[in-house]
């Protein structure tokens, strides 16, 4: 099969590649709906959600006695006191100091690891362990449309103002105490969990894995435990816009297309896999591949990016220090705009605008609105969906300095030309969306590390 460079240099550069359109729009395996997506869409701010991990996202486990120093050659973030029963974002940058992905990092044993999230980062991880001179066995897991073998674990969520309840009724009492990004085991009544104490939907809650055989006895037992508490079964629709809600960039485009020090990865990957397949969209245009890279600043990953250990594009990323940086933002979309949109799927023999799928509405595998304050470009929104909890429009992106909360911004909504090359994306009209800058969906909550969706592909 041709590699991943094969086919960039067949096309003609990255550019072609990625507006060829080879994904739409990313339909995740699970149930579209339990209930309706507006009921469960609430229900991870007024009850308890459960959400199914299980299906949509690799795990690569790494194994042997170089394990925590080939993570630390590949992560921008410090690994100090990291060890069993504990878990770490992995953000992984290339030598530029742009993003090629983020990752959870889950330590079960001593010299054992597995990392769970969107393929770019735990490709870059099993490129550098084969390739390298690294004591490391690894193992992939991958997600349900790519495993005929079937999956390992499964993996859960329940996130809500009811969760803790619902919790220790399973457990048979109170919890152990489990700690911001530390694991514990726990019980599903019969069954034995392993929890992550991490926050999706701003509230408590708990993301837990076990053999995947398990699945519907631990499901079925949190079901009916919790109907008293109000819990809901989250379903694919509902589930993709978690990431807007809770501040997770899920699409981010991995920044290996284009640089000479990543032309062996280029090499070692093949043109069917993830990054060959993904496709490029949105109202942003540049014929500079460069310009849909994006950094740890624009994610809002500083504050865990450290300079304690050598990795790759440290360097870079050192002397990037001082330019200015766009930061991770929302944007709220203005209701009469919104209305326009809507009414123009009306419109006999008139132009209609780009169709606003809900509740989410990202529409390619990494899509790129621009945003424009006073007329200038300001940056670019990622993800944009319906919130039932803020009864509106709302997207998330990157956004300069000087576009702060409480700004007037326009968003350019839909495809340049009439659409793009993408069978997915029907034939229309760009328009634009009056919108505001807000400091986060909901105020007083704390933000946690999302949902860790892959938006497409």
């Amino acid at each position: 099969m041709a590699s991943l460079e094969d086919e960039i240099q067949r096309l003609g550069g990255p550019l072609e590649l990625l507006r060829s359109g080879r994904s739409g729009a990313y339909v995740f395996p699970v149930k579209a709906e339990f209930t309706n997506w507006r009921d469960e869409q609430e229900s991870w701010r007024t009850t308890a959600a459960l959400m199914d991990l299980s299906l949509h996202m690799p795990d690569l486990t790494v194994e042997g006695p170089d394990v925590f120093a080939l993570l630390a050659h590949i992560g921008a973030n410090s690994f100090r006191n990291f060890g069993p029963m504990k878990a770490k974002q992995l953000i992984a940058v290339g030598h530029d100091g742009n993003m090629v992905g983020d990752a959870i990092l889950f330590c079960l044993g001593e010299n054992l690891v597995r990392i769970v999230g969107r393929p770019p980062a735990l490709n870059w991880v099993q490129f550098h362990a084969e390739t390298g001179d690294w004591d490391v066995t690894v193992r992939k897991d991958e997600r349900a449309i790519l495993n005929p073998k079937g999956r390992e674990l499964y993996r859960l969520q329940l996130q809500g103002p009811t969760a803790g309840e619902i919790f220790e009724k399973v457990n048979g009492g109170p919890l152990p105490e489990i700690k911001f990004f530390h694991m514990a085991t726990i019980k599903i009544g019969q069954y034995e969990a392993t929890a992550l104490n991490h926050r999706m939907s701003g509230f408590p809650g708990l993301e837990f894995f076990g053999p995947y055989a398990e699945l519907e006895g631990v499901r079925d037992t949190l079901l009916e435990a919790g109907a008293e508490f109000g819990i809901t079964q989250i379903g694919g629709r509902a589930y993709a816009s978690v990431a807007t809600e809770s501040g997770w960039i899920a699409n981010t485009l991995p920044a290996i297309y284009s640089q000479a020090e990543m032309k062996p990865f280029r090499e070692w990957q093949n043109v069917r896999s993830f990054e060959g397949m993904l496709a490029l969209g949105g109202s942003f245009v540049s014929d500079r591949i460069e310009d849909y890279y994006v950094t740890p600043w624009d994610l809002g990953y500083t504050h865990i990016t450290k300079f304690d250990h050598d990795f790759i594009g440290r360097e870079a990323l050192e002397e990037r220090q001082d330019e200015p940086h766009r930061s991770k933002a929302w944007v709220e979309w203005n209701r009469d705009d919104v209305a326009k949109i809507f009414a123009s799927m009306y419109n006999e023999g008139a132009e209609r605008f780009k169709y606003l799928d809900s509740p989410m509405s990202t529409y390619t595998a990494c899509q790129f609105d621009r945003v424009e304050k006073d007329g200038r470009h300001v940056g670019n929104m990622n993800l944009s969906i319906y919130s039932s909890n803020t009864r509106s429009w709302l997207s998330l992106g990157s956004l300069d300095k000087d576009a702060q909360p409480g700004d007037d911004v326009v968003l350019t909504w839909g495809e340049p030309g009439g659409g793009s090359n993408n069978a997915a994306i029907e034939r229309h009209a760009q328009t634009t969306v009056r919108a505001k800058v807000i400091a986060r969906p909901f105020s007083g909550i704390t933000e946690g590390s999302g949902s860790r969706i892959p938006a497409t592909v």
